[in-house]
């Protein structure tokens, strides 16, 4: 019993640590620069301050959308989300993907095989990765990948805190 009390202890202080470094000491990423021809839906745009964006979202919201973060697995309700509707961005209301192009991709994050629309979001190289953004605010909303079904092959693996979700009426 005593030894796995122990165990628990140095775990959490191994995950506060991790969390600690990653929030608190990781090197800042450069300001996020749009790339050149980047349209949205209707050419809208949605620009604020660092300060009205940590105004208007929560903690965990501005921490994934703003300074590209990561939300923990199976952390969303939306990951399990099975009604009709739309998932829209979370910063701007920017309508993003449709529950008609969701799957359960079994990675703990919502995941959709392709946008409402092509220039919904746009994608950027992140390393070994491509990054998706939100057209409309340049919101960090997670990664594509090339293992999703048909008819896109593409895997749209969204952090859930990025989504707001508008269930269809019926």
């Amino acid at each position: 019993m005593r030894q796995n009390r122990f165990f628990f202890l140095i775990t959490l202080l191994l995950a506060g640590g991790l969390w600690t470094y990653g929030t608190y000491f990781a090197p800042p990423r450069p300001p996020h620069k749009r790339p050149p021809g980047t349209t949205s839906p209707g050419n809208r745009r949605v620009e604020k301050t660092d300060a009205d964006w940590k105004a208007i979202l929560t903690r965990s919201e501005y921490n994934v959308t703003r300074k590209s973060g990561t939300e923990w697995p199976n952390s969303s309700d939306l990951t399990h989300e099975t009604h009709a509707g739309v998932y829209h961005c979370v910063c701007c209301k920017n309508p993003l993907f449709s529950s008609g192009t969701k799957f359960d991709s079994h990675t703990g994050w919502p995941s959709f095989y392709a946008p409402v629309v092509a220039n919904a979001v746009y994608n950027e190289p992140d390393g070994n990765r491509t990054e998706v953004r939100c057209s409309v605010c340049d919101a960090h909303l997670g990664h594509v990948f090339t293992d999703g079904p048909a008819p896109t092959g593409l895997r749209y693996c969204m952090n859930g805190v990025a989504l707001a979700f508008s269930a269809q009426a019926k």
